[in-house]
């Protein structure tokens, strides 16, 4: 009975933008914080691991195997449960366990600890020998960082920065299972519960989309950082016939 009232709720053609507008502002906000939380703690954090590994500018074993297991942990664990595990500990951060706010907690830690692994993995193919110059110059430890591992990284931490905010996006869906807002929020309420199939359809369509821009737009900042791209597309500027 409760599923046959339901079907009958529609959303009419004309509505789908009334609704669908502020769900994608609400999305692109939830991401948004979220971004900038990860990358304001992956990027310390993953360069801190990689230089606490063998053979960084401070290896300690002691202190790097305990922060690795934490990360692997919080980057095994599937998102919904990771949710569902840390209610009480968003609750106390927050004050609630619904809204965007209640999802901004578990999207961040999950996203730190993704993050924080392709920064660690992208300094590992930095060459050596530009640490080495670096050190060689009189640079210290936190200038080496800087100015030899995670600017010779960029290209590298960009295409990774890219596949982590199409994750977020894709935690954002998830997340409006606990009432988050966004387009998965309207997904699950208006288009699963109500059996709505053109505004499941017209989500479906819009996640796709921006995720598609965020790919477009990732690859396009990759190439561009990338020194060898850069350095040709120099000469061929200079070389061209004016």
């Amino acid at each position: 009975m409760t599923e046959t009232i339901l079907a009958g709720i529609k959303v009419a053609p004309d509505e789908l933008p009334g609704l669908l507008l502020p769900a994608l502002l609400d999305t692109i906000i939830m991401v948004g914080i979220v971004m900038a939380i990860v990358i304001a703690v992956g990027v310390p954090l993953g360069a801190l691991l990689h230089n606490l590994a063998p053979g960084g500018l401070f290896e300690n074993r002691a202190v790097h195997t305990p922060l690795a297991w934490v990360i692997n942990i919080a980057r095994s664990l599937p998102f919904l449960i990771l949710m569902a595990a840390i209610v009480p500990f968003t609750r106390f951060i927050t004050g609630t366990n619904i809204g965007i706010a209640a999802a901004v907690v578990p999207m961040s830690l999950a996203g730190i600890a993704f993050f924080t692994r392709i920064v660690e993995n992208s300094l590992r193919s930095v060459p050596q020998y530009v640490v080495n110059v670096a050190r060689a110059s009189g640079g210290s430890k936190l200038q080496t960082i800087w100015s030899a591992q995670l600017h010779e990284a960029v290209p590298s931490i960009i295409g990774g920065l890219t596949i982590t905010v199409i994750g977020m996006i894709d935690y954002s869906a998830i997340a409006g299972t606990i009432g988050a807002g966004g387009i998965g929020y309207v997904a699950v309420t208006y288009g699963y519960q109500r059996f709505d199939q053109l505004v499941m359809v017209s989500t479906i369509v819009i996640l796709v989309a921006v995720v598609a821009i965020v790919q477009v737009a990732g690859d396009a900042l990759v190439r561009y950082t990338t020194p060898h791209r850069r350095i040709r597309s120099g000469r061929h500027t200079v070389g061209a016939p004016s």
